[in-house]
């Protein structure tokens, strides 16, 4: 009874087959398998072929390269060749504008093009370079930024291609900085640059104390030329410097000078700043850029933090003294780096912030000498006071109004700064006499308030 039933089973099969119908789509439906496997196999042949033929950069937002990039892309770029010229047409742009108003006066505003979101080409030496420029979904839960990536591609053969990208890249953005002083602030928890790099200081332009600029200046020079003698024995490689004295005495006049000097960048962080946390001045030090002197302004600031907090909550500046510490030879204190505190008050400091190893160097800026307002006239009026003369008027009405002698008992001398003599000094640019018969504007003014 079985084989009866299998022949027809087979003889229905066959029936099947012979129906146009049925056959029809039993074709369509192999054939579309087919193709699928096809295209399935052609893909991952051709997935392969991409892996072994090229290779990928990409380079993030958060990188310091991301900006070198980008400013690299921008540059013009003559190609000789007719494939060349229609390839490497960037035709999607970006714009980063950069504004500076005055109260007064007009704004400024300097624009920059650089290649925007999509896909480019760009040839550079013997090498054809694919840039996709794309904007993630996903954002910095920090700042609510979207992440960026650039990738660059070209074939594996051309690989080492990129070394001289990025070598150029760095090399253009040195030349953009040549003769700056880049300055960094905090936002968040990253330092961007406070506005446009700034001319450099000239280190001459800035008169302290006799002898005192040249003393921090070959101290900071040597420590710079003496890094291996530091890995030889073992001691972590970095300095500290403690300038204190009174507001306007050229503190950080100095620093940014010597930073020029020394061809570094500067990082400011203000202690006394609400939001500057142990936790983030720590994580901000581990990203400190290279060749940068970190500014610590304010460093009393955390001293005011060791007691209990106010009724308020507030306590002052959020850094404690611990933080300060370990930001200065804890573990996020870093390696080559160069580190300046400046206070008015030095009284409120704890000797373990100043022992060595946290500060190597503690100088006082005070208020201004005979010697540096001699400086500061020849500065100003060297070219017409050619013989001193009026130089000599100006330091004799100083000593007049009593503005170098000492101090006796319980009294208390007048003293003024370098900023309230460059101050007079600018008002009266082109008038020595002036300056000279202004002179007892020097002595500080008590301010009341009016009845």
């Amino acid at each position: 009874m079985s084989e009866p039933t299998g022949t027809q089973s087979l003889f229905n099969f066959n029936a099947l087959l012979d129906n146009p119908v049925f056959a029809g789509g039993f074709g369509l439906a192999s054939l579309g398998a087919v193709l699928a496997f096809a295209r399935r196999g052609a893909l991952t042949t051709a997935g392969m072929i991409r892996r072994r033929m090229l290779v990928n950069v990409e380079i993030s937002r958060q990188d310091p390269s991301y900006p070198w990039i980008l400013a690299w892309l921008s540059q013009p770029r003559e190609q000789t060749s007719f494939l060349a010229k229609r390839l490497t047409r960037i035709n999607k742009l970006s714009v980063a504008t950069a504004t500076s108003s005055t109260p007064n006066g007009p704004t400024k505003a300097s624009f920059f093009l650089q290649p925007g979101y999509g896909r480019h080409i760009v040839k550079f030496k013997h090498a054809y370079i694919s840039v996709n420029r794309e904007k993630q979904a996903t954002a910095r839960t920090n700042t609510g930024e979207p992440h960026e990536t650039v990738e660059l591609t070209t074939l594996y053969a051309h690989r080492h291609i990129f070394e001289d990208v990025f070598t150029e890249a760095r090399a253009l953005a040195l030349q953009a900085n040549e003769g700056k002083t880049v300055v960094y602030s905090v936002r968040n928890f990253d330092w961007v640059p406070l506005g446009e790099p700034r001319r450099k200081r000239p280190l001459g332009s800035v008169i302290l104390d006799q002898g005192i600029k040249e003393d921090i200046v070959n101290d900071a020079k040597d420590f710079l030329a003496r890094r291996q003698w530091y890995v030889d024995r073992g001691i972590p490689y970095r300095r500290g410097y403690l300038l204190y004295g009174p507001p306007g005495s050229g503190k950080s006049s100095f620093i940014q000078a010597l930073a020029g000097e020394l061809d570094f960048s500067v990082a400011m962080v203000n202690l006394s700043e609400i939001g500057v946390t142990d936790d983030k001045l720590a994580f901000l030090l581990t990203k400190l850029p290279e060749r940068t002197i970190l500014l610590l302004e304010d460093a009393d600031s955390a001293f005011v933090n060791r007691r209990k907090r106010d009724g308020d909550g507030y306590n002052g500046g959020t850094v404690t003294f611990s933080g300060l510490l370990n930001a200065l030879d804890g573990l996020s204190a870093g390696e080559e780096r160069i580190a300046f505190l400046t206070t008015n008050h030095v009284e409120l400091l704890d000797p373990a912030l100043i022992r060595p190893g946290r500060v190597d160097m503690m100088v006082r800026i005070g208020e201004a000498t005979k010697y540096q307002a001699a400086q500061m006239w020849d500065r100003f009026y060297g070219d017409v006071d050619a013989d001193g003369t009026n130089r000599q008027r100006f330091l004799d009405r100083l000593d007049d109004l009593g503005l170098f002698r000492e101090a006796k008992d319980g009294e208390s001398a007048p003293r003024t700064s370098t900023a309230a003599i460059q101050g007079l000094f600018l008002f009266n640019k082109n008038d020595m006499e002036g300056a000279i018969s202004m002179a007892e504007h020097l002595i500080p003014s008590k301010l009341e308030a009016e009845p």
